[in-house]
């Protein structure tokens, strides 16, 4: 343990004890809350005090009617499909200790960031409504960061304590802190959520498991609106080869 006359300096337990003749890096670990976790392929033992509950995406512009997903003719009713579920399962984990982080697209008002490629995703004619673009019922700009646009459907409760954290990519990893946030609060099993299943909660997922996270999609909190042959091979890729799968009950049967 640091001694308590030294300053604490960092964010535990990737935090220093100091003074002006010592630095303590024992960096003391977190005291553990080992659960066992029933998931579809094995039952997993795992720390929460190492957990963190990774939201991808429950953004207004993919899951409200009036967002960009719906403006461009897609029907946003499964995108809301993990929104109860969040619901119930938010104050579970909070009292559980396992922080919240939300990664949302969030773009600079510029795009300077953002490649030719990534905005033909959203404007692939180049005469349509895309990234930063005003929405037609509310103005607001798609997914600009600080807009109603990229905002969180407001069913979804956040608290100061939780973590925000902008993407600029379907991964939640490239060109944001989300590495760097994780490794100082010292978490390497995420539980993922959000939209969609099979293109950036998939993309995040991937990347976490390669930068060597524990990885557990949770089925009820997320789901896509692509064809039901993409949510089918999403679970199964998961399972293979990036992590592990669970339901919500078996969240509730471990940690409640």
């Amino acid at each position: 343990m640091i001694d308590r006359t030294l300053h604490p300096l960092g964010t535990p337990p990737n935090a220093w004890g100091v003074d002006e003749k010592i630095a303590d890096i024992t960096r003391p670990p977190l005291t553990p809350k080992t659960v066992e976790l029933q998931a579809e392929t094995k039952t997993l033992r795992l720390d929460l005090a190492k957990a963190a509950l990774i939201i991808i995406d429950m953004q207004n512009d993919f899951c409200h009617p009036d967002g960009w997903l719906a403006h461009i003719g897609v029907d946003v009713t499964p995108a809301r499909k993990p929104i109860a579920p969040l619901q119930k399962a938010l104050p579970l984990f909070r009292a559980a200790g396992v922080p919240i982080i939300w990664i949302n697209w969030g773009n600079r008002p510029d795009l300077l960031n953002i490649s030719a490629g990534l905005r033909h995703v959203y404007n692939p004619t180049g005469t349509g409504i895309g990234l930063g673009d005003p929405l037609p019922k509310n103005n607001a700009p798609v997914l600009m960061a600080g807009s109603w646009a990229a905002a969180v459907v407001d069913e979804l409760e956040q608290l100061p304590e939780d973590i925000r954290v902008d993407k600029y990519r379907m991964s939640g990893f490239w060109d944001t802190a989300l590495d760097s946030i994780l490794r100082n609060l010292g978490k390497t099993t995420l539980f993922f959520g959000g939209v969609n299943a099979d293109q950036c909660v998939m993309a995040t997922l991937q990347d976490a498991n390669f930068l060597g996270y524990d990885c557990i999609l949770v089925r009820e909190f997320t789901a896509t609106t692509s064809p039901e042959f993409c949510w089918q091979a999403t679970l199964y890729n998961v399972n293979q080869c990036f992590g592990f799968v669970c339901d919500f009950q078996a969240i509730v049967e471990a940690i409640a």
